[in-house]
């Protein structure tokens, strides 16, 4: 079990030393303690975003603690960093300076073979929308799908079934479009109205739409 170390967001006393503010401390029997009590004091703070930095240094350490802090609008904690030990820390730069051109090598070779995967996965989606929807316009059909399959995003074109261009997902993410972009939903939410309200609203609207687009264009 990792150990665990808080950056506070209001500083608080340790319950040893009653040193303080303190910018870390960890929990003992619900009270904080200094990393100088907690005998962690020697470490050192490695905040996160060099994901190969973190993991030779954290191998590399014979002693390290995740460092955490709360997060208050998603109601969690959420990691920051790692303490390691200063010679984990200098073996573990070494090591990422010594194969620093290879790793960017990788990356790019990475990110063009994502990116070509999220280009053939955005043409499927749209081909999926226009079958469904014949008569929803192609550039909006096309506008929808890149909207949808944004990496990262946690959207509908994201999801498993989303991935797999399940009708129920791809018709999700059809409706989503057009709640934003057809109705009054987004007015609606910056006037105050709770979001299930505003969806109770404009629902009658979205189908309405949804079922025009069902209907094939009339090549006449």
């Amino acid at each position: 079990m990792d150990l665990v170390v808080i950056r506070p967001l209001k500083g608080r006393h340790c319950s040893e030393c009653r040193r303080g503010p303190l910018p870390m401390h960890l929990l003992e029997s619900g009270a904080p303690v200094c990393l100088d009590c907690a005998d962690l004091g020697h470490l050192v703070y490695l905040p996160r975003g060099d994901a190969a930095l973190t993991r030779r240094a954290r191998e590399a350490s014979a002693l390290w603690a995740v460092v955490v802090r709360l997060n208050r609008r998603r109601g969690r904690y959420e990691r920051q960093g790692l303490l390691v030990e200063e010679p984990a820390l200098a073996r573990a730069e070494s090591a990422c300076l010594a194969d620093a051109d290879s790793r960017a090598r990788r990356r790019a070779r990475d990110a063009a073979r994502r990116a070509a995967e999220d280009s053939r996965f955005t043409a499927e989606l749209t081909a999926v929308i226009g079958r469904l929807f014949p008569g929803c316009p192609k550039e909006r059909a096309a506008r929808t799908a890149a909207h949808a399959s944004v990496r990262g995003s946690g959207r509908v074109g994201r999801t498993a079934a989303g991935r797999s261009l399940k009708e129920g997902a791809v018709t999700a993410a059809v409706r989503a479009s057009v709640r934003h972009l057809d109705t009054d939903y987004d007015a609606l939410l910056m006037a105050g109205v709770p979001r299930h309200q505003a969806r109770a609203r404009v629902s009658q609207e979205i189908d309405a739409v949804l079922a025009s687009w069902r209907r094939p264009v009339d090549p006449s």
